[in-house]
């Protein structure tokens, strides 16, 4: 059974997901927009946002994931930080840009049992289908699209967001 975020939360978390919240109205990248709509913009003007003190980072490069519509994110995990094990009420496709990214579609975060994508893998990850996944041994991101709105669900209530994996019981 997948528990939900619980209700009590501290002061520094309220203030961390308000930041967070916040950081998500600002523009991703100074892109470039053409008269005819078309928007480029090249890696170093992506403004990555720090999720956490673990060094995970985001970056909305299209859409909203909380808004309805098509959406596209980059993470970057650190070496050593995979989220904890969750699922996601809609399909989201993800590819490889850099790094090898591990995969675990079981709700044990046990890195041991993991499967590693290479750059330019593509995964698929079903709706309600618990995974977790991120970085071993060296730094990734990973390019995720889905629809919005997208709400996420924890297996375990205690871990609700990213660490150091280790298998649970």
């Amino acid at each position: 059974m997948l528990a939900s975020h619980p209700i009590s939360i501290s002061l520094p978390r309220a203030l961390s997901v308000l930041l967070a919240a916040v950081c998500a109205l600002a523009p991703a990248a100074r892109a470039e927009t053409d008269a005819k709509g078309f928007v480029r913009f090249a890696p170093e003007q992506i403004a990555w946002r720090t999720v956490n003190d673990l060094g995970v980072k985001n970056v909305v490069l299209y859409g909203d994931p909380s808004k309805p519509g098509l959406y596209v994110v980059r993470n970057t995990f650190p070496p050593g930080i995979m989220s904890a094990p969750h699922a996601h009420d809609q399909d989201r496709t993800i590819v490889v840009v850099k790094g090898t990214w591990y995969t675990g579609t079981a709700g044990d975060w046990d890195p041991d049992k993991t499967i590693g994508l290479k750059p330019g893998s593509f995964m698929i990850h079903p709706a309600g289908a618990v995974h977790f996944d991120g970085a071993k041994d060296e730094e990734v991101i990973v390019q995720i699209t889905g629809m919005g709105p997208v709400k996420t669900s924890y297996v375990h209530a205690q871990y609700t967001s990213y660490g150091k994996p280790r298998k649970l019981d």
